[in-house]
């Protein structure tokens, strides 16, 4: 009896297996188990219940009970030997989803175990004893250069680490190629040439790429400054380039020669010159004044440390809010943040502006704080985003308008005090009113102007009408300059577009032709026709209003004479040029232009026995003119965004500016800065912004 209910305890146990659980009462049942398995159960393979199988397996011959109350394991011949009852449907289902939660926690803490043990060998890889001194290899002019040019400075025809690889060396020989700048267009110029065609070098007192489309996030905190930069040594080093950490001051374009400035510890200056093959010019911009005054109690937002002021700005500002001292009047003032223009860079600030303090200030901070504080936009023009299409710049506005956001549209800063901005503002009735803001922070953000380098070559060369920016012809070669020599990209650029030169001097050829004056000529729809498609080759930014060239036609031939006279023509392609806008001065602009002139002078490198044979315009027989795409704009106005892609329209809430982000994400320089981007905004979620004052 004992010997029978043991064997009934054993079975009991052995039915709980997952082989067994899963069996249906009703049905019958071969259910498969190994000696080791039986043996541990308290069960004998030779039993008489057992029968042992081939291959070393033992089988219960069995099935369930014909009865749907519990199943029951037969032995061979049909005798009932003990009764289990076989577990529920849902015990069974609650066994089961314990048994994948396990499973999935312990595959979890394997694959993450696996990745910190990994983690930890590959970071013990990265610690290296220091090598043996080798003896490196120096050039002479590399220590001591020559002294000559204009102010007898010395002149650094070879660098320090020219020597250091086999690339370095070849590269000696190669044309100099100097980039003025590290940001959109200079970074796009790198990743875009041929590094075994030049010896390159960039010139740049800031010693990293700033990604500009996200700085208004930093500034409160949303994301941190080294999420924003990439070391521009870092970028060289993969065309085997060199770096200078200083400013151009002049380019002596008779010399090829570039002047160039660092302060020094002691508190002089280090001043030599650099030469150049070809020199490219991506110096950016810096913001416009438009000649207000007071403009030294603002703050500006165009590189790193400007972002870094701001928020100690804001932060300080709600610090001082908060002593027992500081009255309810200047409480208002301290909290009263005033953004002057309303593009961009400006709506986006105020948006992250508000989103720290509407999501962030009460956490840390008294809730009374909250109703005292007031954001302001002071926009010259009619709406804000006024580059926009409108029904994104009414979006913007109504959506400011619900997040209390002050929008003063026709207004224009007069006047910036040390603690309020005083500006005019025209009425719905044309009525022009001197009105004033306190504030605790102002923000100048209204265009940009030129650099002191830019100015330097505009006013150096007599072709240059432009005082606002360095004109270049459509290969971005700057003009006046010797050609094919200097190019200037960016903000510091504009292309010059002037179509009635160009027609002029297609009108002197044809009357040589014919035998005619200029004033005599006229063209035919034919003729007309080539002309057209000779502009848009030239001039691609004036294709979209040459499309129709059988409508120009009709609609500009005045006397209906079937042909196009001189005057008619020259009305024609003025009032095409006034049409054709300057390009914008965006990164997505940059970034285009820097990767045509990395291509074309890659390709330049590779005809350079065609340059030597060919006279004329070899930049254009190896490569076409820079044609500006455009990709689309957008802009962050507080958890939501907004899209302009080619004319077509996009509004939306946090899927939009998740969107905006995803955009920016993949639009970032390189693995590491989007791995830090990731991190920052998982942070802000799980902790809030980072409110310290640093």
């Amino acid at each position: 009896m004992a010997s029978r209910t043991s064997m009934a305890r054993s079975l009991r146990l052995l039915s709980e297996r997952p082989q067994l659980r899963t069996c249906v009462p009703g049905t019958r049942t071969r259910v498969s188990f190994t000696t080791r398995t039986l043996t541990s159960y308290g069960l004998q393979p030779k039993s008489p219940l057992i029968q042992t199988a081939p291959r070393r397996l033992v089988q219960v011959r069995g099935s369930t009970a014909i009865t749907n109350d519990f199943p029951t394991l037969i032995a061979r011949g049909g005798n009932t030997v003990a009764g289990i009852t076989a577990p529920s449907s849902s015990k069974r289902r609650l066994l089961r989803i314990a048994y994948i939660l396990f499973a999935c926690v312990g595959a979890g803490v394997t694959t993450i175990t696996v990745l910190i043990g990994g983690f930890f060998i590959y970071d013990a890889t990265t610690y290296k004893e220091l090598d043996d001194a080798q003896d490196v290899e120096l050039s002479e002019l590399a220590l001591r250069p020559r002294i000559g040019g204009p102010k007898n400075l010395p002149i650094l025809e070879r660098y320090l680490d020219d020597e250091d690889c086999a690339i370095g060396k070849v590269s000696m020989t190669k044309p100099h190629l100097v980039i003025l700048g590290s940001g959109w267009g200079a970074v796009s110029v790198l990743k875009n040439i041929n590094p075994t065609d030049y010896h390159i070098t960039v010139i740049s007192p800031q010693n990293h790429f700033l990604f500009t489309p996200m700085l208004p996030s930093a500034t409160v905190g949303t994301l941190e400054f080294r999420s924003l930069v990439e070391p521009i040594r870092r970028i060289i080093s993969k065309v085997r380039g060199h770096y200078l950490e200083a400013s151009a001051e002049k380019v002596v374009l008779s010399d090829r020669l570039i002047e160039v400035c660092k302060p020094s510890p002691s508190g002089g200056e280090i001043r030599f010159y650099v030469p150049y093959d070809k020199l490219v010019v991506a110096v950016g911009s810096q913001s416009n004044t438009h000649g207000v005054e007071g403009l030294e109690h603002c703050n500006f937002l165009k590189t790193i440390e400007d972002a870094r002021q701001i928020r100690r700005k804001v932060v300080g500002n709600l610090e001082l809010a908060c002593l027992p001292g500081t009255t309810e009047a200047e409480r208002k003032r301290l909290l009263s943040f005033v953004v002057c223009g309303g593009g961009p860079t400006g709506v986006e600030f105020a948006a992250e502006l508000y989103d720290l303090l509407n999501e962030d200030l009460t956490m840390v901070y008294p809730k009374v704080l909250r109703n005292l504080v007031s954001v302001h936009i002071v926009q010259s023009q009619g709406h804000i985003l006024n580059t926009y299409d409108e029904k994104i710049s009414t979006y913007a506005q109504e959506r400011f308008k619900k997040d209390s956001i002050d929008v003063l549209t026709n207004a224009r800063v007069s006047k910036v005090l040390e603690d309020r901005v005083i500006f005019t503002q025209k009425d719905e009735d044309g009525v022009v009113q001197t009105k004033e803001l306190p504030y605790g922070l102002c923000l100048w953000s209204t265009g940009v102007a030129q650099c002191d380098i830019s100015k330097d070559i505009v006013t150096s060369l007599e072709s240059q009408k432009n005082r606002r920016a360095i004109e270049t012809d459509e290969h971005l070669r700057v003009i006046g300059a010797p050609l094919g020599e200097v190019y200037a990209i960016g903000d510091c650029s504009t292309v010059r577009t002037n179509l009635t030169e160009h027609i002029v001097e297609f009108l002197k050829s044809y009357a040589v032709k014919s035998g005619k004056r200029v004033e005599d000529c006229s063209v035919t729809f034919q003729q007309w026709s080539d002309l057209a498609m000779n502009i848009r080759r030239r001039f691609p930014q004036a294709g979209e209003h040459l499309r129709r060239v059988d409508y120009l036609f009709t609609e500009y031939d005045t006397n209906k004479s079937g042909t196009l006279d001189f005057d008619e023509l020259t009305h024609l392609l003025q009032d095409i040029d006034s049409k054709m806008t300057s390009l914008p001065a965006t990164a997505q602009r940059a970034h285009q232009q820097g990767q045509y002139l990395g291509r074309k002078l890659t390709s330049l490198a590779r005809t350079e026995t065609l340059a030597m044979t060919v006279s004329g315009d070899v930049d254009d027989l190896v490569y076409g003119p820079f044609e500006y795409r455009h990709l689309g704009s957008l802009a962050y106005v507080g958890n939501a965004a907004v899209f302009d892609i080619n004319g077509y329209s996009f509004v939306g809430g946090l899927v939009a500016m998740y969107l905006w982000r995803s955009v920016y994400f993949a639009q970032s320089v390189s693995f590491r800065t989007r791995a830090l981007l990731f991190m920052d905004w998982f942070t802000r979620g799980m902790f809030g912004r980072d409110m310290t004052e640093i």
